[in-house]
């Protein structure tokens, strides 16, 4: 990737390029037609790109209103609140289970996207393809629904194969996560072509990014071999982590869906057993610090040191108390 950057020439940086190379190259590693590709300057432009093509009233028109469960990335209320619509949160069911019933149930006539992240941000839970299905198939006919994929490379799992089933789905893809090009701001929606170039302001073509980016979007469809490499570490180093969870206990396990869900109750302890295991949870949701606090006998203490007191190289550097004026 760096030696395919450093091969550009100032031609080639400092003119709007043609987008058929990487076009092609990105359809070809998500396996869809050219036509149902629209590259964006990183996954968030095309989230605004969208955002502000259903979501924003016209002159004296009726507010729309985009339908968001929680926890999801910000970005969706920020870019409906931008575009002037209207935000409707869906708040999740214990466990952080994906809460379908609740979000068919906020669809009304006047909403025009329905966010969605498979698998969610920032919690790592996967959501069932069916509850995607069942959403298509609820939301008006003026309406989109979106599913944000930027981590679809470590679930294994899209909804892009049934794009054809379901012309009001659009699926989000990034290079920032798997690929490891944040920087580059290299993006793409999937979806429809009729709602890939339809006339504004449902929503037209991104093409602004400069060949760099663009190249270096083909060049990362074509080194998705290392891509996989990576993955499998990933699955591995999660394995790890998921038995080192089970390992500890049920009572762990309650104390990170708190974390997650920001629960401090103790009423739906069972409940929350139940639903979630340490595998359906975010490797970031560990908090080390609490899980010492809750088994306290993992800590590892010194034995040429008594209990209570400081190593000695500690005792040489803290401040000592109750001294007097002529210490």
């Amino acid at each position: 990737m760096i030696e395919a950057l450093a091969r550009l020439r100032p031609d080639q940086i400092g003119f709007y390029p043609p987008y058929a190379e990487a076009t092609e190259a990105v359809a070809q590693y998500l396996g869809v037609p050219t036509d149902r590709i629209t590259l964006t300057n990183g996954l968030d432009e095309g989230i605004m790109a969208l955002s502000v093509a259903y979501l924003r009233p016209s002159v004296a028109g009726p507010v729309y209103e985009s339908v968001v469960p929680e926890p999801a990335f910000e970005i969706f209320r920020f870019d409906t609140a931008v575009a002037g619509g209207q935000l409707v949160q869906v708040m999740p069911q214990a466990g952080l289970l994906f809460p379908l019933d609740e979000v068919l149930a906020a669809i009304r006539a006047r909403t025009r996207v329905v966010f969605l992240t498979n698998p969610n941000n920032p919690t790592g839970i996967a959501m069932p393809l069916e509850a995607i299905r069942a959403i298509a198939r609820q939301v008006p006919s003026k309406a989109i629904v979106f599913v944000d994929e930027a981590y679809a490379e470590f679930a294994g799992v899209s909804f892009i194969p049934e794009l054809a089933s379901f012309p009001n789905v659009v699926v989000g893809r990034t290079f920032s996560k798997a690929f490891g090009l944040a920087g580059l701001r290299i993006g793409c929606l999937v979806g429809a072509p009729d709602t890939m170039d339809a006339d504004p302001p449902r929503g037209s073509r991104l093409q602004r990014e400069h060949r760099g980016r663009h190249r270096g979007a083909g060049r990362a469809a074509r080194i998705s071999i290392i891509v996989h490499g990576y993955l499998r570490q990933v699955a591995e180093s999660k394995t790890l982590i998921y038995d080192a969870c089970d390992r500890l206990g049920p009572h762990v396990l309650e104390e990170l869906v708190e974390l997650r869900a920001g629960v401090r109750g103790r009423s739906d302890r069972g409940a929350r057993q139940r639903h979630v295991r340490a595998r359906d949870l975010h490797p970031r949701s560990i908090d080390r610090t609490r899980l010492r606090r809750l088994h306290p006998h993992r800590r590892r203490a010194s034995s040429s040191t008594r209990a209570g007191a400081l190593p000695r190289w500690k005792r040489s550097c803290a401040p000592r108390r109750n001294r007097s004026p002529d210490d």
